[in-house]
């Protein structure tokens, strides 16, 4: 007969593995319940500063390495693990608007960013505008008394922009606004947030990154983060998120913890792929336009370059760009080049192996007069791994059967 004491013993067997385990990868810890010593240690422990565990909502030794690890790929001090780029996004309107207040948001922003702003912030009273992305006059003109935050994108998406970061920043730092970017396509690689100037003196407040993209790289998990700073607004974020419940699972902060050491090669490696493949496309009679930030003549390619181009070389981008299919061939081409395609699945997101393309109508996007644009239908480009020439190859058979060139 089974023992009846046997499931008491499970649940609390004695044994405890030793210590000094040490492996390339950290440990996975998993945890509702933390276990205190006793009530005077329940009571004294603190999780604000990362001093201690109190519950697994509010760190684990896990998360709390994802988190030192982001820091350090972006330039901050302070880092919050959220559920995705969104969370990350939300979570920050949240905790720095009131009802009265007002926001600035490019008109080239994250689509979400701006359905959030239209939805649940103007049912609480908090007002937005759009502003020219490619416009510091623009930028400026928009800024009411009311105004208290700047969302900041480098570049646009979709239609990959690149704008005077810096003038930017420097513009809210004169009006006293906090500003904080959007950095998934930068992931912490293409240029320092924190440090625009390489002398300390000028930077972003606060970093919203989509670690689905580039930190995961295995297009298989969602989360996001806000890193900091500054502790005083690093604390306030904090706050709100307790207060809003938002965490990630441990299995996931171990997936992206494996991936972030290559993100670098990752990276570089997308981004050789791209910049080939936007010049060769370049080339073909049916696009009108390349709009990649690092390509001569796509806008704010001066910008990208001041930024991110470096002493020598060719500089550092993503491996994303977009292309103006010309206004001559109809959406019902475009659709057909798009499901021509072989290798590229249709897709949202990006940074992951695999190279993904979708088609956008610009207009029903846009607030604000895009001249930088030429005519036609947008498609945009997500480089995975796979080889050059066999994206290549894709393309050119896409192109045939699509357009006939």
């Amino acid at each position: 007969m089974t023992d009846p004491q046997l499931p008491t013993h499970l649940i609390h067997h004695p044994y405890q593995p030793p210590a000094g385990f040490v492996a390339p990868q950290p440990a996975v810890h998993k945890a509702s319940t933390v276990i205190f010593e006793n009530v005077a240690a329940m009571r004294a422990r603190q999780w604000l500063d990362k001093s201690s565990y109190t519950y697994g909502l509010h760190g684990t030794p896990t998360t709390f390495t994802l988190e030192e690890r982001l820091c350090a790929l972006e330039g901050g001090l302070q880092c919050l693990l959220v559920p995705s780029g969104l969370a990350a996004i939300a979570n920050v309107s949240l905790s720095l608007l009131r009802t009265g207040e007002h926001m600035l948001l490019p008109d080239n922003a994250y689509g979400p960013n701006k359905t959030l702003a239209h939805g649940e912030l103007a049912q609480f009273g908090i007002g937005h505008d759009g502003y020219d992305p490619m416009s510091i006059d623009d930028l400026a003109a928009r800024i009411r008394p009311e105004t208290r935050l700047v969302w900041l994108e480098a570049p646009g998406s979709v239609t990959m922009e690149f704008p005077d970061l810096v003038a930017m920043v420097r513009l809210c730092r004169e009006r006293g606004l906090i500003c904080v970017l959007d950095n998934t396509w930068g992931a912490g690689l293409a240029f320092r947030p924190f440090d625009l100037l390489g002398d300390g003196a000028l930077g972003v407040d606060a970093t919203v990154h989509a670690l689905t993209k580039y930190p995961s790289g295995g297009g298989d998990v969602l989360m996001g983060s806000i890193i900091t700073r500054d502790p005083g607004l690093g604390m306030r974020l904090k706050l709100t998120h307790m207060r809003l419940g938002l965490g990630v699972s441990g299995n996931d902060a171990e997936t992206v913890l494996r991936s972030l050491p290559s993100i670098a090669l990752r990276y570089q490696a997308q981004d050789r792929t791209a910049r080939a493949l936007a010049r060769w496309l370049a080339e073909q009679p049916a696009v009108a336009q390349v709009l990649h930030p690092a390509m001569q003549g796509s806008p704010g390619h001066a910008s990208w370059k001041a930024l991110c181009g470096g002493d020598q070389g060719e500089g550092v981008a993503a491996g994303l760009f977009s292309v103006v299919i010309d206004p001559a061939h109809g959406q019902e081409a475009v659709d057909r080049f798009c499901d021509s395609l072989q290798l590229f699945k249709i897709g949202y997101s990006w940074g992951g192996p695999m190279s993904l393309v979708v088609p956008y109508e610009l207009p029903s996007m846009r607030g604000c007069a895009t001249p930088q644009i030429r005519s036609g239908t947008v498609v945009r480009f997500a480089i995975g791994l796979e080889a050059q020439a066999d994206l290549r190859a894709d393309l050119q058979q896409a192109l045939t059967q699509a357009f006939g060139a």
